[in-house]
């Protein structure tokens, strides 16, 4: 692999794995909101790296959503829809979470959206080590 693609795809991999730490920190000190927006970042950046095994770029949330939708779950039938829900779900709040001003997260779903992104993160990182991907 070129090794300017390999440094952009083990940064990316490390942004995952320090957004969802960020999260773990935010839920201790009870940090809701910034919560959930590393929650929904750890898996963005995730699937990032998965855009740049494949050649696909984009500066669109929605876009990046939609193509590992299409390809990691429909067409190459690598991941369940499970992940799709957890990545769709963790957007939606995110976008609550940063633009809303009313929204109020209740600790144990917070919770219980991290384990769904570490969940995530685990099935990223075993396919991206299955293909060597990951250094």
């Amino acid at each position: 692999m070129e090794q300017h693609k390999q440094l952009f795809i083990n940064n990316f991999w490390k942004k995952s794995k320090l957004a969802l730490a960020e999260a773990c920190v935010n839920i201790g000190s009870d940090s809701l909101m910034s919560a959930q927006n590393r929650i929904y970042y750890a898996i963005f950046y995730s699937v990032v790296v998965l855009g740049y095994t494949e050649e696909f770029t984009t500066s669109k949330h929605s876009a990046l959503m939609g193509w590992f939708n299409k390809v990691f779950i429909h067409q190459k039938k690598i991941f369940d829809k499970k992940l799709f829900k957890i990545y769709e779900n963790s957007f939606a709040n995110r976008m609550d979470s940063d633009y809303s001003y009313s929204t109020e997260f209740d600790i144990e779903e917070i919770k219980s959206n991290y384990k769904d992104a570490e969940y995530f993160l685990t099935k990223i990182e075993t396919y991206l080590q299955t293909m060597n991907i990951l250094e």
